[in-house]
């Protein structure tokens, strides 16, 4: 089972509600498309900042081992390191850019793919406002789905303040 960080775009400048086509989902964990084309990943996803820091860090390690004679062994492996974890990171990173870029996080959702995920999320999406009265438009008005479940316990662990 994977897990997805749901992020919805912020809301148009006309005032109109946001399009629900535009949901993103960014599967958590290891990404190969990271790990092994990091420069062409980041353009891919428009992760420009995240690409000109890498640039940075990138040209900074090559002068500091050019100075510092820096056997190619060594070299290889920083570069390995590095783009592991860019690989390793490359959710966090895709999240942060939305963020940045005004979007809102929406929720997580477990599931075993991608349209998985977007059945499970868009089914609970329609509950809530279903159960919401007094709202005309969903992607602007209505509350997050409710994530946990209504008891006082979670798993096998109380709810923060709940009596024991």
């Amino acid at each position: 089972m994977a897990v997805y960080a749901v992020l919805e775009p912020p809301a148009r400048p006309d005032g109109q509600p946001a399009d629900p086509d535009r949901v993103r989902f960014v599967r958590d964990g290891f990404s190969w498309g990271a790990f092994l084309f990091g420069p062409l990943w980041m353009i891919r996803h428009r992760l420009w900042l995240v690409l000109v820091c890498w640039l940075l860090v990138m040209a900074g390690f090559g002068v500091a081992h050019a100075a510092l004679s820096v056997p190619t062994g060594a070299r290889l492996a920083v570069s390995v390191l590095i783009a592991l974890l860019i690989g390793l990171e490359s959710a966090t990173l895709r999240r942060w850019t939305l963020l940045r870029r005004g979007w809102r996080e929406a929720g997580i959702v477990i599931a075993d793919d991608l349209e998985g995920a977007e059945q499970r999320y868009f089914a609970r999406r329609a509950e809530a406002v279903a159960g919401a009265p007094g709202h005309g438009d969903p992607w602007t008005d209505a509350p997050a789905p409710r994530l946990r479940p209504a008891g006082r316990v979670l798993g096998l662990f109380p709810m923060p303040g709940a009596g024991r």
